[in-house]
Protein backbone atom coordinates (compact mmCIF):
# COMPACT_ATOMS: atom_id res chain seq x y z
CA UNK A 1 0.00 0.00 0.00
CA UNK A 2 0.86 3.53 -0.68
CA UNK A 3 1.04 5.45 2.18
CA UNK A 4 1.28 9.04 0.25
CA UNK A 5 0.56 9.36 -3.26
CA UNK A 6 0.32 12.26 -5.31
CA UNK A 7 -0.72 12.72 -9.44
CA UNK A 8 0.27 15.58 -11.65
CA UNK A 9 1.43 17.53 -8.74
CA UNK A 10 2.35 20.84 -10.15
CA UNK A 11 2.51 24.18 -8.57
CA UNK A 12 3.73 27.83 -9.50
CA UNK A 13 4.74 31.00 -7.44
CA UNK A 14 4.73 33.24 -10.63
CA UNK A 15 3.92 32.57 -14.45
CA UNK A 16 7.43 31.64 -15.12
CA UNK A 17 8.94 27.99 -14.82
CA UNK A 18 6.84 26.45 -12.81
CA UNK A 19 8.70 25.21 -8.90
CA UNK A 20 6.50 21.83 -8.92
CA UNK A 21 5.97 20.25 -12.94
CA UNK A 22 3.65 16.83 -12.92
CA UNK A 23 5.54 15.15 -9.39
CA UNK A 24 3.96 11.82 -8.90
CA UNK A 25 5.34 10.73 -5.71
CA UNK A 26 4.61 6.97 -4.43
CA UNK A 27 5.76 6.30 -0.36
CA UNK A 28 4.73 2.77 0.68
CA UNK A 29 3.32 2.30 4.43
CA UNK A 30 6.39 0.86 6.36
CA UNK A 31 9.45 2.41 4.47
CA UNK A 32 11.66 5.30 4.95
CA UNK A 33 11.78 7.78 1.69
CA UNK A 34 14.31 9.73 1.28
CA UNK A 35 13.24 12.74 -0.64
CA UNK A 36 16.85 14.42 -2.23
CA UNK A 37 17.39 17.00 -4.33
CA UNK A 38 19.53 19.90 -4.13
CA UNK A 39 18.71 23.10 -2.53
CA UNK A 40 15.64 24.69 -4.38
CA UNK A 41 15.09 21.62 -6.22
CA UNK A 42 11.03 21.79 -4.97
CA UNK A 43 11.02 19.18 -1.82
CA UNK A 44 9.87 21.84 0.67
CA UNK A 45 7.07 23.07 -1.66
CA UNK A 46 6.42 19.30 -2.46
CA UNK A 47 5.89 18.52 1.71
CA UNK A 48 4.01 21.60 2.25
CA UNK A 49 1.76 20.89 -0.57
CA UNK A 50 1.18 17.07 1.13
CA UNK A 51 0.54 18.50 4.39
CA UNK A 52 -1.94 21.46 3.31
CA UNK A 53 0.26 24.20 3.75
CA UNK A 54 0.14 25.80 0.61
CA UNK A 55 -3.10 25.47 -1.64
CA UNK A 56 -2.99 23.16 -4.16
CA UNK A 57 -3.27 24.44 -7.61
CA UNK A 58 -2.74 21.23 -9.57
CA UNK A 59 -2.78 17.57 -9.18
CA UNK A 60 -4.33 15.21 -6.51
CA UNK A 61 -2.78 13.94 -3.22
CA UNK A 62 -3.77 10.80 -1.46
CA UNK A 63 -3.06 10.17 1.91
CA UNK A 64 -4.00 6.58 3.75
CA UNK A 65 -5.70 6.14 0.16
CA UNK A 66 -8.16 8.90 0.80
CA UNK A 67 -8.60 12.44 -1.05
CA UNK A 68 -6.49 14.80 1.30
CA UNK A 69 -8.97 17.75 0.55
CA UNK A 70 -11.59 15.69 1.43
CA UNK A 71 -10.30 14.00 4.65
CA UNK A 72 -8.12 16.71 5.62
CA UNK A 73 -8.47 17.04 9.27
CA UNK A 74 -9.18 12.92 9.54
CA UNK A 75 -5.94 12.36 7.82
CA UNK A 76 -3.74 15.17 9.52
CA UNK A 77 -4.47 13.30 13.03
CA UNK A 78 -2.17 10.27 11.69
CA UNK A 79 0.56 12.76 10.70
CA UNK A 80 3.15 14.14 12.78
CA UNK A 81 5.73 17.24 10.87
CA UNK A 82 8.79 18.90 10.98
CA UNK A 83 9.05 21.30 8.68
CA UNK A 84 11.64 24.12 8.88
CA UNK A 85 12.62 25.32 12.33
CA UNK A 86 11.78 23.18 15.60
CA UNK A 87 8.54 24.76 16.98
CA UNK A 88 9.50 24.59 20.59
CA UNK A 89 9.72 26.97 23.90
CA UNK A 90 13.10 28.26 24.93
CA UNK A 91 11.98 28.79 28.86
CA UNK A 92 10.67 25.46 28.86
CA UNK A 93 11.47 22.21 30.02
CA UNK A 94 11.34 19.23 27.28
CA UNK A 95 8.52 17.74 29.25
CA UNK A 96 6.53 21.26 29.63
CA UNK A 97 7.33 21.83 25.98
CA UNK A 98 5.05 18.47 25.14
CA UNK A 99 2.75 19.37 27.96
CA UNK A 100 1.50 22.31 25.75
CA UNK A 101 1.19 20.15 22.60
CA UNK A 102 -0.54 17.37 24.79
CA UNK A 103 -3.39 19.49 25.19
CA UNK A 104 -3.37 20.99 21.50
CA UNK A 105 -3.37 17.11 20.44
CA UNK A 106 -5.77 15.89 23.39
CA UNK A 107 -3.59 12.76 23.90
CA UNK A 108 -2.86 11.04 26.91
CA UNK A 109 -0.67 12.56 29.39
CA UNK A 110 1.14 9.62 29.51
CA UNK A 111 2.36 9.93 26.11
CA UNK A 112 4.71 12.74 27.30
CA UNK A 113 7.26 10.51 29.13
CA UNK A 114 6.77 8.02 26.27
CA UNK A 115 7.56 10.31 23.63
CA UNK A 116 10.52 11.81 24.87
CA UNK A 117 12.17 8.42 25.53
CA UNK A 118 11.39 7.95 21.75
CA UNK A 119 13.93 10.83 21.25
CA UNK A 120 16.23 10.04 23.67
CA UNK A 121 15.51 13.00 26.11
CA UNK A 122 13.84 11.42 29.21
CA UNK A 123 16.66 12.53 31.34
CA UNK A 124 16.76 16.08 30.57
CA UNK A 125 15.16 17.24 34.06
CA UNK A 126 15.20 20.71 34.19
CA UNK A 127 16.77 21.79 32.05
CA UNK A 128 15.35 24.32 29.61
CA UNK A 129 15.11 24.06 25.71
CA UNK A 130 17.24 27.57 24.84
CA UNK A 131 19.95 25.25 26.84
CA UNK A 132 19.94 22.22 24.22
CA UNK A 133 21.87 21.81 21.70
CA UNK A 134 20.77 21.70 17.96
CA UNK A 135 20.88 18.39 17.97
CA UNK A 136 18.63 17.85 20.97
CA UNK A 137 15.98 20.87 19.78
CA UNK A 138 15.65 18.89 16.95
CA UNK A 139 14.90 15.71 18.57
CA UNK A 140 12.64 17.37 20.96
CA UNK A 141 10.36 19.18 17.61
CA UNK A 142 10.44 15.15 16.82
CA UNK A 143 8.82 13.81 19.97
CA UNK A 144 6.22 16.79 19.34
CA UNK A 145 5.35 15.18 16.25
CA UNK A 146 5.21 12.16 17.71
CA UNK A 147 2.95 12.81 20.62
CA UNK A 148 0.01 11.93 19.07
CA UNK A 149 1.29 8.63 17.79
CA UNK A 150 1.07 9.55 14.11
CA UNK A 151 1.44 6.51 11.46
CA UNK A 152 3.27 9.03 8.99
CA UNK A 153 6.42 11.48 10.04
CA UNK A 154 7.06 13.87 7.20
CA UNK A 155 10.70 15.84 8.19
CA UNK A 156 11.88 18.47 5.99
CA UNK A 157 16.01 18.45 6.42
CA UNK A 158 15.94 17.72 9.97
CA UNK A 159 19.57 17.69 10.33
CA UNK A 160 20.16 20.50 8.77
CA UNK A 161 23.03 22.38 10.44
CA UNK A 162 23.77 19.54 12.96
CA UNK A 163 27.42 18.33 13.80
CA UNK A 164 28.30 14.67 12.82
CA UNK A 165 27.15 13.37 16.35
CA UNK A 166 24.16 14.83 16.06
CA UNK A 167 23.59 13.65 12.36
CA UNK A 168 24.18 10.04 13.05
CA UNK A 169 21.59 10.50 16.49
CA UNK A 170 18.86 11.84 14.34
CA UNK A 171 19.36 8.85 11.60
CA UNK A 172 19.29 6.08 14.45
CA UNK A 173 16.60 7.72 16.20
CA UNK A 174 14.70 7.35 12.70
CA UNK A 175 15.59 3.86 12.22
CA UNK A 176 14.64 3.00 15.60
CA UNK A 177 11.04 4.32 15.04
CA UNK A 178 10.63 3.00 11.80
CA UNK A 179 11.98 -0.52 13.21
CA UNK A 180 10.23 -0.50 16.39
CA UNK A 181 7.23 1.19 16.06
CA UNK A 182 6.19 0.55 12.59
CA UNK A 183 6.36 4.39 11.70
CA UNK A 184 6.65 5.22 7.87
CA UNK A 185 9.14 8.26 7.26
CA UNK A 186 9.05 10.81 4.22
CA UNK A 187 12.17 12.73 4.72
CA UNK A 188 13.81 15.73 2.82
CA UNK A 189 17.43 15.88 2.44
CA UNK A 190 20.15 17.54 -0.03
CA UNK A 191 22.79 15.18 1.90
CA UNK A 192 22.99 11.70 -0.56
CA UNK A 193 25.50 9.76 1.75
CA UNK A 194 22.99 10.17 4.74
CA UNK A 195 20.04 9.24 3.25
CA UNK A 196 21.98 6.44 1.62
CA UNK A 197 22.71 5.22 5.09
CA UNK A 198 19.19 5.34 6.20
CA UNK A 199 16.27 5.20 3.71
CA UNK A 200 14.63 2.01 2.02
CA UNK A 201 13.44 4.07 -1.19
CA UNK A 202 14.55 7.07 -3.02
CA UNK A 203 12.94 9.42 -5.07
CA UNK A 204 15.71 12.78 -6.87
CA UNK A 205 13.95 15.74 -7.60
CA UNK A 206 15.76 18.54 -9.83
CA UNK A 207 13.80 21.65 -11.35
CA UNK A 208 10.78 20.80 -10.01
CA UNK A 209 11.02 17.38 -12.06
CA UNK A 210 11.04 14.05 -10.39
CA UNK A 211 14.40 12.26 -11.97
CA UNK A 212 14.10 8.75 -10.03
CA UNK A 213 12.14 7.09 -7.72
CA UNK A 214 12.08 3.54 -6.29
CA UNK A 215 14.17 1.48 -3.70
CA UNK A 216 17.48 1.79 -2.72
CA UNK A 217 18.44 -1.48 -4.26
CA UNK A 218 17.42 -0.11 -7.62
CA UNK A 219 19.56 3.12 -7.31
CA UNK A 220 23.03 0.49 -6.14
CA UNK A 221 21.47 -1.02 -8.97
CA UNK A 222 21.71 2.10 -11.32
CA UNK A 223 25.43 2.41 -9.73
CA UNK A 224 26.69 -1.00 -10.62
CA UNK A 225 25.40 -0.97 -14.36
CA UNK A 226 27.34 2.43 -15.50
CA UNK A 227 30.95 0.77 -13.85
CA UNK A 228 34.06 0.02 -15.74
CA UNK A 229 36.43 -1.68 -16.16
CA UNK A 230 40.08 -0.58 -15.69
CA UNK A 231 43.48 -1.87 -17.21
CA UNK A 232 47.01 -0.13 -16.13
CA UNK A 233 49.33 -1.22 -18.36
CA UNK A 234 53.15 -0.28 -19.52
CA UNK A 235 51.71 0.61 -23.02
CA UNK A 236 48.40 2.94 -22.91
CA UNK A 237 48.30 3.62 -26.40
CA UNK A 238 48.59 0.09 -27.71
CA UNK A 239 46.23 -1.31 -25.27
CA UNK A 240 43.44 1.36 -26.52
CA UNK A 241 44.29 0.42 -30.12
CA UNK A 242 44.21 -3.32 -29.29
CA UNK A 243 40.91 -3.12 -27.42
CA UNK A 244 39.16 -0.78 -29.65
CA UNK A 245 40.19 -3.53 -32.35
CA UNK A 246 38.23 -6.46 -30.92
CA UNK A 247 35.42 -4.37 -30.53
CA UNK A 248 35.70 -3.06 -27.06
CA UNK A 249 34.47 0.55 -26.55
CA UNK A 250 37.57 1.49 -24.90
CA UNK A 251 38.76 5.02 -23.38
CA UNK A 252 41.54 6.96 -21.86
CA UNK A 253 40.60 7.37 -18.66
CA UNK A 254 43.75 8.96 -16.64
CA UNK A 255 46.75 6.39 -15.95
CA UNK A 256 44.50 3.76 -17.36
CA UNK A 257 42.33 2.58 -19.76
CA UNK A 258 38.92 1.45 -19.20
CA UNK A 259 35.74 -0.40 -20.76
CA UNK A 260 32.19 -1.20 -20.01
CA UNK A 261 32.07 -3.79 -17.08
CA UNK A 262 31.93 -7.43 -18.32
CA UNK A 263 32.34 -10.86 -16.63
CA UNK A 264 35.28 -12.63 -14.93
CA UNK A 265 35.58 -14.63 -18.10
CA UNK A 266 36.03 -11.60 -20.28
CA UNK A 267 38.17 -10.00 -18.22
CA UNK A 268 40.81 -13.03 -18.90
CA UNK A 269 40.68 -13.10 -22.26
CA UNK A 270 41.15 -9.55 -22.75
CA UNK A 271 44.27 -10.01 -20.16
CA UNK A 272 45.40 -12.56 -22.47
CA UNK A 273 45.35 -11.07 -25.59
CA UNK A 274 47.31 -8.28 -24.25
CA UNK A 275 49.65 -10.14 -22.48
CA UNK A 276 49.98 -12.38 -25.92
CA UNK A 277 50.83 -8.72 -27.58
CA UNK A 278 53.60 -8.40 -25.48
CA UNK A 279 51.85 -5.23 -23.43
CA UNK A 280 52.55 -6.16 -19.73
CA UNK A 281 49.16 -5.97 -17.96
CA UNK A 282 50.59 -3.99 -14.12
CA UNK A 283 46.61 -4.14 -12.32
CA UNK A 284 42.96 -4.86 -13.64
CA UNK A 285 40.19 -3.51 -11.31
CA UNK A 286 36.35 -2.46 -11.41
CA UNK A 287 35.39 1.29 -11.41
CA UNK A 288 32.13 1.95 -9.86
CA UNK A 289 30.66 5.35 -10.54
CA UNK A 290 29.80 6.26 -6.68
CA UNK A 291 25.72 7.42 -5.62
CA UNK A 292 26.91 11.25 -5.41
CA UNK A 293 28.21 11.13 -9.15
CA UNK A 294 25.05 9.60 -10.14
CA UNK A 295 23.18 12.09 -8.26
CA UNK A 296 25.12 14.61 -10.08
CA UNK A 297 24.46 12.65 -13.22
CA UNK A 298 20.69 12.60 -12.61
CA UNK A 299 20.53 16.11 -11.65
CA UNK A 300 22.58 17.97 -14.15
CA UNK A 301 22.18 18.43 -17.83
CA UNK A 302 21.66 15.54 -20.27
CA UNK A 303 21.97 13.49 -16.92
CA UNK A 304 20.18 9.76 -16.55
CA UNK A 305 17.10 9.17 -17.27
CA UNK A 306 14.61 6.11 -16.61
Amino acid sequence: MHIIETKGLSHHFTKGRPILDQINLRVKEGSIYGFLGPNGAGKTTTLRLILGLLRKQQGEVLIFGKNFGKHRTQVLRRIGSLIESPSIYGQLTAAENLAVWQKIYRCPKSRIPEALHLVGLQDTGTKRAHQFSLGMKQRLSIAVALLHEPALLVLDEPTNGLDPGGIVEIREMLKRLNREMGVTVLISSHLLPEIEKLATDVGIIHRGQLLFEGTLEALLERQRQVSRIAFETDDSPRTLQLLSDIGQAARHDGSSITIPSVDKQAIAVLNRKLVEHGIGVHRIATVEDDLETIFMNLTGEGGLKD
